[in-house]
């Protein structure tokens, strides 16, 4: 049903906006005043993930998230660890911009007996890492490279693998707490290439460019470090 929505949203040209929230950097005593500012804020949909994460609290946190909103709460998960029957779906990334087995496969064929004891929605998603100016925690764990940021081409045509291969969704990230956000002309090469929804995150620290990264293609922008640090972004 959630994957089944953003398919919609794509096709009536409704844009969506994702908060992710990363459990490291979250406590339950916090998460009434960060809840009431996503509630007012435009956000469609709530992400919880985090590269270094180990799962600790993550059952509670979600089930107290899901006490205080109605928005959809997807995993975006770094590990097998991160993973909760309590969220609502979980994005089952592949990093399509690296060559490190474990994220290509192994993580996956691990998660498949937790997976298989919930009823997470799974949504199959291409994740793809751009240079960013800087090492992301995404480059550091994975131990991969991120794609060329100037070369748009190959970057598409990666994305384009991915929809072949069967991911639903395509996730460009310039990484958590990125220097600079997936380039607008990035994000328009990609979106002509490819046909299923177009998810953009990392570097986002303004409203302009949360609405560049929508008029250059993008159907879901995530907007993390700069909502953490600033709860009135949207004020």
């Amino acid at each position: 049903m959630l994957h089944s929505q953003i398919l919609s949203s794509k096709k009536n040209n409704q844009k969506l906006l994702a908060i992710l929230l990363d459990p490291d950097k979250m406590d339950l005593v916090s998460i009434d005043a960060l809840v009431s500012k996503i509630n007012t804020s435009p956000a469609t949909h709530i992400f919880v993930g985090g590269s270094s994460f180990e799962g600790n609290q993550l059952d509670e946190i979600i089930i107290n998230l899901k006490s205080k909103t109605k928005l959809p709460i997807l995993l975006f998960p770094g590990n097998p660890s991160q993973i909760s029957g309590e969220a609502d779906g979980i994005l089952f990334l592949m990093l399509l911009s690296g060559r490190n087995p474990d994220y290509l496969v192994e993580h996956q064929v691990n998660a498949v007996p937790i997976l298989e004891k919930t009823k997470l929605e799974i949504i199959s998603t291409g994740y793809i890492l751009i240079e960013s100016g800087a090492e992301t925690a995404v480059e550091r764990v994975s131990k991969t490279k991120p794609l060329d940021k100037n070369n748009a081409s190959y970057i598409a045509q990666t994305a384009k693998a991915g929809e072949f291969i069967g991911n639903k969704l395509i996730y460009l990230e310039a990484g958590s707490g990125a220097k600079n956000c997936v380039a607008p002309q990035i994000i328009k090469e990609v979106s002509s290439r490819i046909s299923v929804p177009l998810i953009v995150g990392g570097g986002i620290r303004s409203k302009k460019q949360i609405d560049e990264a929508y008029d250059a293609g993008a159907d879901l922008v995530v907007i993390g470090t700069a909502f953490e640090n600033d709860l009135t972004f949207f004020d």
